[in-house]
């Protein structure tokens, strides 16, 4: 089942994607919230009633009525957090030989994450970037999850059971002002807090069992075998897979879970895949050859993501008008 968020006539509903038409959920059943948090804290009960909807749909045995004016949300449009992974080894490991630097042993001992601004999530459509942000604006190619029911100390073995779909993300990077703020040992933040993507809908675990992969040796957790690909204006820039990640999701929560809660409604994305940035790319790039040209997101850029059965995530680059700088305010 494909879970999406949108919005008519000013308000934000709930519903299904079903055969490229979206389904209004409250409207086929009055007992499923018309709004994802309260649809996720319901837990089984509300998915299996939405899952037999969807069905029913498929087959042709009730009558549903599919919406024809819409504004597509991002699946979540208001996480009650949002935490960003460092899953990919790959990437990791490149982007630290780029900068002349050994790959950190570390990495290899724990999965980390950091909360980015759940108040900046948006899906499909204009990312307004501020003057700042152009100075190396990126992109980061990674799959997310959302959390589905309420846990604490969870272990890696059970953790899967707390995911209640995956999705595409976007993790919008500003890296001159992420490096500059990094070299004070925090961070990132406003390198990173202006936007986050999600989208174009949530996709329920039972729809990738045909893609199950074992995950790395010496761990645990679901894993994928799903296409992971970026395009700017076009040119395919980037190709992986989620079954590259050597951290799982599963490994991740349980690290997210620890002395805490995670709640219906945590968003949770993997980092970036290799090849997923161009950071890295770049970095590669110019290793290989001094003469190579950098490339950064430019206003008016058209950025798509594809994963497989997760669908296509599609965003344009738009500059705010102002000649506000936080960059020029350092003293």
């Amino acid at each position: 089942m494909k879970l999406v968020s949108y919005k008519t006539e000013g308000q934000e509903h709930l519903g299904v994607f079903n055969n490229g038409h979206i389904y209004n959920l409250h409207s086929l059943n009055k007992a499923i919230p018309d709004n994802i948090i309260a649809f996720l804290e319901g837990g089984d009960e509300l998915m299996d009633r939405a899952k037999q909807i969807d069905a029913d749909i498929t087959a042709g045995t009730i009558d549903a009525k599919e919406e024809v004016f819409f504004e597509l949300l991002a699946p979540v449009p208001r996480p009650t957090s949002c935490r960003d992974g460092y899953a990919f080894r790959q990437h990791v490991a490149s982007a630290r030989r780029n900068r002349g630097v050994p790959m950190i042993p570390e990495f290899d001992q724990y999965p980390i994450f950091y909360f980015t601004n759940h108040n900046a999530i948006q899906g499909p459509g204009d990312i307004e970037c501020m003057p700042d942000h152009f100075k190396k604006l990126d992109f980061e190619l990674e799959i997310a999850v959302v959390i589905g029911k309420k846990g604490r100390n969870i272990k890696a073995v059970e953790a899967d059971e707390y995911i209640a779909g995956y999705m595409i993300m976007n993790d919008m990077s500003a890296r001159t002002l992420q490096m500059e703020e990094m070299l004070l040992n925090l961070g990132p933040a406003k390198g990173k807090d202006f936007s986050t993507v999600i989208g174009p809908w949530i996709v329920t675990p039972d729809e990738l069992e045909p893609y199950k992969v074992a995950a790395k040796p010496g761990h645990v957790g679901n894993n994928y075998n799903l296409k992971m690909k970026c395009w700017v204006n076009g040119k395919q820039v980037s190709e992986g897979s989620v079954a590259d990640m050597d951290w799982t999701f599963a490994e991740i929560i349980e690290r997210c879970a620890y002395g805490v809660d995670i709640l219906p409604g945590d968003v949770i994305g993997s980092g970036t895949v290799g090849t997923g940035c161009f950071l890295e790319l770049n970095g590669t790039g110019k290793l290989n050859d001094p003469n190579y040209t950098e490339q950064w997101l430019q206003n008016g850029d058209i950025v798509e993501m594809e994963i497989t059965a997760l669908g296509s995530l599609s965003n344009t680059i738009k500059a705010v008008e102002t000649d506000f700088s936080i960059l020029g305010l350092k003293k």
